[in-house]
């Protein structure tokens, strides 16, 4: 009797042993770095591997541990409730179940799970050949366990969990970026970049396009001497070519082609044909995504396209250097007017101008303006005042105070912007998350 009470004894602890050993091998491969693992494995690591492939099969991996899991965890507790019952009668059930979940719950489970979670691409590496066994072992029955799941699933088929995985893994990633900010690992302008891919597949190119009211065109039957002298004076190496109305564009000139057709005919304005010169005008629609037209810039070897809308009215253009912009902050070179559109004051307001894109003034003063209804900072004023303000008016949302400095007929062309509290960085790469709840929207108020 003696020997078999010892029997059973023995077998419980082992049995909790191995419901330890699951939810620490749960813990670990799930948490485990796959960053880390995959360098490993590239030099040559065979646990490493081992761990790869175990997570590359995850459903195969947690059905195992939970299977497992469960399996040993209930013979625990009969093989403690059957011997309960032969020491102290009937009411051992009761004691054996207390003192049995207490058992599990600190060291088959607590514990297992915070040192696999300290340690866990160790933990991982040092668990995964066992593993490996039990999931062989496990096979048969996990099969058959999948096969029943995805029998039910079938039921009710539905693609969003396809998206919310992408989702989760951009979200993932845009939270690893921001904690390694913080820590100090990646410095601020490494992490905006990196966030600006991210992003990339949020923005349409009518969020990062030149606009059409400062797009610097010209007409292609003026005299040519003309619109050389205009071409020349542009900052820009392609200068689009319109003809009757500014909106009519027939054509892109580039700086390097007219050069080159000047020095074939010994400098001579008049033997040049600017329309034989000039490159077909491509467009693109403004719901564009930046991402897929960053794509066909490197397919075309093209640089810069025009942008219509649903009636193919030109809004503006948009160029390879836009959507780089938006990855790597401002891209300066010599001939680039210099901008003092944003201008810092000394009392901790910023003086705008009206016509700046909510993403550059978030990026240069390190906000959290939301620009998904409004584009630049006046679009942004007016759509939260419903209404387009006079000199003079101040308006708070967000945490900011907007205070209209100037305006020309319906344009807002100035504001002057103040945080109302220390303001919170924004999460890197993303320059827009909502403010305050609507109830903090439209408050306002006369200068």
């Amino acid at each position: 009797m003696t020997l078999e009470i010892g029997v059973i004894l023995v077998a419980i602890v082992v049995l909790l042993v191995l419901s330890a050993f699951f939810n620490a091998s749960e813990t670990s491969l799930t948490a485990s770095s796959k960053a880390r693992m995959h360098q490993l494995a590239e030099e040559g690591d065979v646990r490493a591997k081992l761990v790869n492939r175990l997570m590359g099969n995850p459903e195969r991996l947690l059905g195992a541990v939970l299977l497992g899991n469960t399996l040993v965890d209930v013979l625990a507790a009969s093989l403690a409730s059957s011997l309960a019952i032969t020491l102290v009668g009937d009411v051992g059930v009761v004691y054996a179940t207390a003192i049995l979940t207490i058992l599990i719950v600190i060291f088959s489970a607590v514990l297992p799970k915070t040192y696999a979670l300290a340690w866990a691409d160790g933990t991982a590496l040092r668990l995964a050949p066992i593993m490996r066994v039990f999931i062989w072992i496990l096979t048969p029955l996990t099969s058959t366990v999948q096969v029943i799941v995805r029998l039910l699933l079938a039921l009710t088929p539905s693609t969003k969990d396809d998206a919310a995985n992408i989702l989760a893994a951009r979200e993932e990633i845009r939270g690893t970026i921001e904690l390694q900010t913080k820590e100090g690992t990646v410095a601020r302008h490494d992490a905006e970049m990196l966030g600006g891919v991210l992003d990339l597949g949020d923005l349409d190119v009518s969020d990062i396009m030149i606009h059409r009211t400062k797009m610097e065109s010209a007409d292609i039957d003026e005299p040519t001497t003309k619109v050389i002298a205009d071409v020349l004076k542009s900052q820009f190496t392609r200068v689009p070519l319109w003809r009757e109305n500014t909106e009519n564009i027939v054509g892109i000139l580039n700086t390097k082609d007219l050069l080159a057709a000047l020095a074939e005919n010994n400098f001579d304005p008049a033997a040049l044909k600017l329309a034989d010169l000039a490159q077909p005008p491509w467009f693109v629609p403004e719901t564009t995504r930046a991402r897929d037209q960053l794509t066909a810039f490197l397919k075309r070897k093209a640089q810069m396209a025009l942008v219509v809308d649903e009636y193919g009215t030109v809004q503006g253009v948009v160029t390879l250097e836009d959507i780089l912009e938006e990855i790597v902050g401002q891209i300066r070179d010599e001939h680039d007017t210099l901008e003092s559109a944003i201008r810092p004051q000394v009392d901790g307001s910023v003086n705008v101008d009206g016509s700046v894109p909510v993403r550059d003034l978030n990026r240069h003063m390190n906000w959290s303006l939301p620009d998904d209804e409004a584009t630049t900072v006046a679009g942004l004023v007016i759509h939260e005042a419903e209404t387009i303000p006079e000199p003079g008016q101040a308006f708070t949302f967000y945490g900011y105070r907007f205070e209209v400095l100037r305006k020309t007929r319906n344009r807002i062309t100035a504001l002057r912007i103040r945080p109302l509290a220390p303001v919170v960085p924004a999460t890197p790469g993303r320059s827009s998350a909502r403010g305050p709840n609507a109830s903090d929207t439209g408050a306002m108020d006369a200068g």
